[in-house]
């Protein structure tokens, strides 16, 4: 693979990621009216499912509703996914340089799964639900770890060109 297509490869895949996290960090704002869609919608989901959205429907409802100040916390939360989005500009722009963001976003999307199923047992989320919170460290992890491994062949290729240069 030449030098170009390998910086196109990463740059598409942390495009990819960046994008995600912020989307998946936006979802957060409009919560409770996607979840009375959802709710609204539910009879496509199993009913062990949909006595789940209706249960997580209701509380964000009543919560809305009596004590509106706690969806501040997932207001936070939406803007952390766009504050860490933006911490993929540097290695969107110099992959080898900061390939260090990259390292932190694999340790990060590893400890997705942990935090999930521990803190999602404590809290009483339903397992099925745990593994979707699961799947999105897995799913981010993918593109980072491709993006890791291409950003070392460029390491390879620049080290390559470098001692080529020496060489003349």
């Amino acid at each position: 693979m030449t030098k170009e297509n390998l910086r196109r490869r990463i740059f598409i895949l942390i495009l990819f990621f960046i994008v995600a996290l912020f989307l998946s960090g936006i979802t957060a704002f409009p919560l409770e009216s996607e979840l009375a869609w959802l709710n609204d919608n539910s009879g496509i989901f199993p009913a062990d499912m949909q006595r789940w959205i209706a249960r997580v429907y209701e509380g964000i409802h009543v919560t809305g509703t009596q004590y509106p100040f706690l969806a501040y916390g997932t207001d936070w939360l939406a803007f952390a996914h766009i504050i860490i989005a933006t911490a993929f500009i540097g290695p969107l722009r110099d992959p080898v340089k900061n390939k260090w963001v990259i390292d932190w976003g694999i340790i990060s999307s590893v400890l997705v799964v942990p935090l999930a199923l521990i803190v999602g047992q404590v809290r009483g989320i339903p397992f099925m639900h745990q593994l979707i919170d699961c799947s999105f460290g897995i799913v981010g992890l993918i593109p980072l770890l491709i993006v890791r491994r291409d950003i070392k062949k460029l390491e390879l290729i620049n080290a390559n060109i470098n001692a080529e240069v020496n060489f003349s």
